[in-house]
């Protein structure tokens, strides 16, 4: 785990050329936290670059966490040989030997014992193209060839690490967050749309940035920028949904407890002490079963919460005994109230997802005794663990069995419905059942609650969100399972579950992973028939049959729990200081985001019935963070 940062110049001359490195320089201090170990920065181009060209002007920069070759031999930038190739690279890649032991058989030499190096010389041997479908890993990088003269950025398969950029009159800049790229110069103005994005959902999605003319680099993809020029292009996509029709129940267990322990064990390369925390919830237990198996001597880290109600340490404490692993209790106090400073500083973007307090909590906690951590993040987002998939799934087989013209009928006898509070439940599952993604799309209460209390300013004023413009359709509705998981891996996996694990754990130099997302895992899960993954209207029933094989069934049918932060209950008491703030002259109100009567009429209603709605904390994240 580390940060990256770069400047390209496409014509540096003087103070332009001097810039490029001034950029980088500015950003390396704000991806201190995601690398405290070693800074390093090159360039190329120019009289002052390794290579002696005439080209563009290239600075690399990177801050270093080292896991993996702990000597100098590790630093980054990392070059080739003779200086023309170079990489910064934050990540993992967990089949690094492997592919070391292919490039050594093809002549290839190697000075260090760390995974950057394989992708200098992957490259080299094999292209940009030929490099990617042999990753295995975590990973946002950025080479440069210089003979060439072509920038390439890359981020992984799923999107587990991140991956920022700006262009501007064909130059380029990129960065392990938007602090760091906005330390380097350029327009702050926000994206009224991104703005719009963050309302509905409380945090941007992966498909736009809050400040205008920067852009996430999406999961899967590769950007080539070449002569001032940049395309884009995805380079892996997961098969198929539930399209692997010749399987069973047993054979899809076996063959996913396979891949789990495969998986495990390929993130256990490390030069330093590995960490696996352990929720005593299935996804967890199944990651420390795994490292029983397989013999390792890693520690598991359970964080208790003396005193709640929803405490787990004895739990995991009886898995822990039962499965033979060293086991440690982290206590923390659920009372302590997080600043908003620290979330304003993990998180580059305004980010209210109200977990990303307890991430941010537990990578305190353990960073004191690991580097690296081994989660169960994953588990529920693809063997659909989720109650919104098995409503889905519902919903699809009344679709199936449903005459077409009754959804025709349906925007008729909607309002009659409507009439009876009592019937939501089976309002809005015959919504999913005859009109499919598109009801469910837009089902959050997110922006129609600030609509509606006429709290929105003259900049979002009139403004929508595409999803929310996604209209019934019953051929939707006949498959909505599969595209209930599209939308939410792309709207909550990728732009809110991954950032809030890689922003809490990195804010405390701490390196999470998770085994099951890897890549061979999502591409098996995904492609299983419905009937196997809710096998006796179990949610993920795959996972949970491993754990009652091999865990035990109290473990496997035990009610989900951990901790959570109750942060509407606390506004209402403990943080009201800090809600009362919107009330006084903000950045909100003054640059016309928000109605200022509309937004404290609404602060008084949360205080006066001590009920403060989600969409108020919306506001005091977005406020802080505009402030900063």
């Amino acid at each position: 785990m580390c940060g990256i940062a770069g400047a390209v110049r496409q014509n540096p001359s003087g103070s332009a050329a001097e810039d490029a490195v001034r950029s980088v320089r500015s950003m390396l201090p704000l991806l201190a936290r995601r690398g405290p170990d070693a800074e390093g920065l090159h360039q190329w181009g120019g009289s002052l670059g390794a290579s002696q060209s005439n080209g563009p002007r290239v600075v690399f920069g990177h801050r270093r966490l080292s896991i993996l070759d702990l000597s100098p031999a590790g630093a980054q930038p990392m070059l080739s040989r003779d200086g023309r190739t170079g990489v910064v690279f934050n990540g993992c890649i967990y089949n690094f030997r492997a592919i070391r032991t292919e490039l050594e058989a093809r002549g290839h030499q190697f000075h260090s014992q760390c995974d950057t190096e394989i992708l200098v010389e992957g490259y080299l041997e094999w292209g940009i193209d030929g490099l990617l479908p042999r990753l295995h890993g975590m990973f946002a990088f950025a080479i440069w060839d210089d003979v060439k003269r072509v920038l390439f950025l890359a981020r992984d398969r799923l999107g587990v690490k991140p991956l920022i950029y700006r262009i501007s009159n064909g130059n380029l800049e990129f960065a392990s967050n938007l602090q760091a790229l906005l330390a380097a110069g350029g327009s702050r103005d926000l994206d009224p749309q991104a703005v719009m994005d963050y309302l509905d959902f409380g945090f941007v999605t992966d498909t736009r940035c809050i400040v205008l003319g920067v852009d996430k680099l999406a999961p899967a993809t590769v950007l080539e920028w070449r002569d001032g020029k940049a395309t884009v292009r995805q380079y892996w996509d997961l098969p198929p949904f539930g399209e692997a029709k010749n399987t069973t129940f047993e054979n899809a267990v076996d063959e996913a407890e396979e891949l789990l322990l495969e998986a495990v064990r390929l993130r256990l390369v490390s030069d330093v002490p590995i960490g696996a925390l352990l929720s005593g919830g299935i996804d967890s237990t199944l990651v420390c079963w795994a490292l029983s198996k397989l013999n390792t001597d890693v520690r598991a880290f359970t964080v208790g919460t003396p005193g709640d109600a929803e405490d787990e340490s004895a739990d995991a404490s009886a898995i822990a005994r039962q499965l033979g692993i060293q086991h440690e209790i982290v206590a923390i106090d659920t009372n302590e109230a997080a600043p908003m400073e620290e979330l304003g500083n993990a998180y580059g973007e305004p980010f209210a997802s109200t977990s990303a307090l307890g991430v941010l909590r537990v990578s305190r906690a353990v960073r004191r005794k690991a580097t690296v951590l081994l989660t169960g993040d994953g588990g529920d987002d693809v063997f659909l663990g989720y109650p919104i998939f098995r409503n889905a799934w519902t919903a699809q087989k009344i679709a199936k069995i449903v005459p077409g013209f009754v959804a025709g009928m349906w925007p008729t006898l909607r309002p009659l419905v409507s009439a009876f509070p009592a019937l939501k439940r089976p309002r809005s599952l015959l919504d999913y059942s005859l009109g499919g993604i598109g009801p469910y799309a837009g089902v959050r209460d997110g922006l129609p609650w600030f609509a509606e209390r006429g709290m929105l300013g003259e900049k979002l004023r009139g403004l929508t969100v595409a999803h929310r413009e996604i209209a019934p359709s019953f051929e939707s509705a006949q498959r909505i399972l599969a595209d209930v998981f599209q939308f939410h891996r792309r709207m909550h996996f990728t732009s809110e579950f991954m950032p809030k694990v890689d922003g809490g754990t990195t804010h405390h130099s701490l390196e999470a992973r998770a085994p099951l997302l890897d890549q061979k895992l999502w591409e098996f899960a995904v492609q299983l028939p419905p009937e196997i993954q809710f096998h006796g209207g179990q949610m993920k029933a795959v996972l949970r049959e491993i754990v009652r094989r091999r865990v035990g069934p109290d473990v496997a049918f035990r009610r989900k729990r951990g901790f959570s932060i109750p942060v509407e209950k606390w506004l209402a008491a403990k943080w009201s200081g800090q809600l009362q703030a919107l009330k006084r002259p903000n950045v909100l109100t003054r640059e016309g985001w928000f109605d200022a009567k509309a937004l404290g009429k609404a602060v008084d209603d949360g205080l006066r019935d001590k009920s403060v709605a989600a969409q108020l904390w919306y506001l005091l994240v977005l406020e802080n963070w505009m402030r900063r």
